[in-house]
């Protein structure tokens, strides 16, 4: 199984090889291997759920809570 923290290293990864160069000139027509807008969709996207999976791993409880003052 692959971990949320697992999956962004595999975006970002993605990402670099197409800030790279993964655009290919051929007879004057150009060719992009990959989407580096959607890259970064899910990059962002897993990144966001490799944090909730580690603020729950650390007891980190979202939402509003209510102070008493007596």
């Amino acid at each position: 199984m692959t971990t949320a923290a697992e999956m962004v290293q595999l975006y970002t990864d993605a990402e670099a090889k197409v800030l790279k160069g993964q655009t290919v000139k051929v007879n004057g027509r150009e060719l992009t291997r990959a989407n580096l807008a959607e890259i970064r969709a899910g990059r962002q996207e897993w990144e966001a759920k490799a944090s909730a999976a580690a603020q729950k791993a650390a007891g980190v409880r979202r939402g509003r809570s209510l102070a008493s003052f007596d």
